[in-house]
């Protein structure tokens, strides 16, 4: 008898993939996609919108002619802050452009004096300043640089929803998405901003859709629920969500290191949004206050470093283990260690440190961890409010005893974890809908934990 499955597409900007997942949450079939770029008319890299139609038909075609399976549903998972631009029959008006394309001053200008400034903008969005990263600015882009091609569109979806599109057909808009860094949604009013109305760009979004809702949709001669689709930074919070109710805070890391908290729904300060926090959106609807910091990407710079300075392969550091000895040796080396860092910075302190201080390449590489997760306790406590008794690193990061145990030390009132969830974006674009394809409950056993204590337990034992 067929086994019933989700088919989950996981779209990320260099790997793309298709999932099979059962009623248990186990993974049971993997299909990747070739990433294919193509260059919009700037001669700019992007995305190439045809070879992902594509891939989306031939992948889901091959898997309903599998007779092990049985298809229930179908949802999806993207990148955010990207949309793609249809006409009236549902052909793309434009190239998927790169959310890193160089966004035109003159028109930012014009834009924020029109509507109040850069900071009441972001006060009531919950967005900081990012150019094109902020995808509501992209679509006031398209209306005042291209207004001929504006006139011919219909509708404007992101990505996620663009996807759900090629099967069922409709147009619609999702939280995830609308509420992440766009600039388009108002969080202290629960609705669009008054400069999307005032624009008449709210007609071009489709109909609002909970994140969590399906339509039953046949293709190809197959019948099952589809998806609305979700933004993946808010897709792989799902499996905690659906898994702890104590109150927690999840650090994402990897070329960035979110901290997100979906208990904290205070709204953003502007002393916050100058620190890079910002607000990211639950499936339910709910604001996720979140901080975040460019540490992953700084650890491969300064790990280089170390590496070239210090005559050895960058690879070993990836094993190092941790020595609690040093670290207090350490602490008494570098005095500023011990005191907590009081102010935001985009890079931690390690990069402008002398490596001859160090006398081995594993004392260099401590210092660098206990640097870069000072700058984390900061970000962290950003974020962080009453209530929280927990505190989890998935990512890279959750992999390296140096950082969880100095996070575990640095936070010793907040347990501390490392913890994993295989291929969590998709796990949590299937959860989403789990009522909808699957009889049986979440599974409470989807993640995996491994405790951290603090240093002084860790010499005492």
């Amino acid at each position: 008898m067929p086994k019933p499955v989700i088919a989950i597409f996981d779209v990320g900007k260099t790997n793309k993939k298709l999932f099979l997942i059962d009623e248990n949450y186990q993974i049971v079939y993997e299909r990747s996609a070739r990433f294919v770029e193509t260059v919009d008319e700037d001669g700019e890299p992007c995305e190439n919108l045809e070879s992902l139609k594509s891939s989306v038909y031939d992948s889901l075609q091959q898997v309903l002619q599998m007779k092990e399976f049985d298809i229930k549903a179908v949802n999806f998972s993207t990148y955010g802050a990207s949309f793609v631009y249809l006409d009236e029959n549902g052909e793309p008006l434009t190239p998927l452009y790169n959310y890193l394309k160089e966004y035109p001053e003159t028109l930012k200008q014009e834009f924020y004096a029109k509507y109040g400034g850069e900071e009441k903008i972001s006060l009531e969005t919950a967005s900081p300043i990012l150019g094109s990263l902020n995808s509501g600015m992209q679509l006031y882009r398209l209306k005042h640089e291209k207004p001929a091609i504006f006139d011919k569109l219909k509708w404007a979806l992101h990505l996620p929803q663009y996807l759900s599109y090629l099967i069922t057909g409709k147009a619609i808009a999702d939280i995830t998405s609308i509420g992440c860094h766009t600039q388009l949604w108002d969080f202290n009013k629960n609705e669009y901003h008054h400069w999307v109305t005032s624009e008449k760009i709210d007609q071009k979004f489709g109909a609002f859709t909970p994140a969590d809702s399906s339509v039953k949709t046949e293709f190809n001669g197959a019948t099952f629920q589809v998806g609305v689709g979700l933004h993946d930074s808010s897709a792989a919070l799902i499996p905690y969500l659906a898994n702890f109710n104590t109150p927690f805070i999840l650090i994402s890391t990897g070329t960035w290191c979110i901290s997100l908290n979906p208990f904290n729904q205070e709204p953003l300060t502007k002393e916050e949004l100058k620190q890079d926090c910002l607000c990211y959106m639950h499936y339910k609807g709910k604001p996720i206050k979140a901080s975040r910091i460019f540490a992953g990407y700084e650890h491969e710079v300064q790990l280089k470093r170390i590496a070239e300075h210090f005559d050895r392969a960058a690879y070993l550091f990836k094993h190092l283990k941790f020595n609690p000895s040093m670290i207090l040796k350490l602490a008494n080396k570098v005095p500023e260690n011990l005191i907590p860092q009081t102010e935001f910075s985009a890079v931690s302190a390690f990069p402008e440190r002398d490596l001859n201080l160090f006398q081995t390449a594993e004392e260099a590489y401590h210092q660098l961890i206990f640097d870069l997760v000072k700058q984390q306790i900061y970000s962290l406590n950003l974020v962080l409010n009453n209530g929280v008794k927990r505190v989890f690193v998935d990512g890279g990061f959750g992999k390296n005893a140096i950082y969880m145990h100095l996070l575990a030390t640095s936070i010793p009132d907040i347990e501390v974890y490392a913890s994993s969830v295989s291929q969590a974006t998709s796990i949590g674009t299937a959860l989403a809908i789990n009522d909808a394809w699957n009889e049986n409950p979440a599974p409470t056993d989807m993640i995996q934990l491994k405790y951290y204590s603090a240093i002084q337990r860790t010499i005492e034992s």
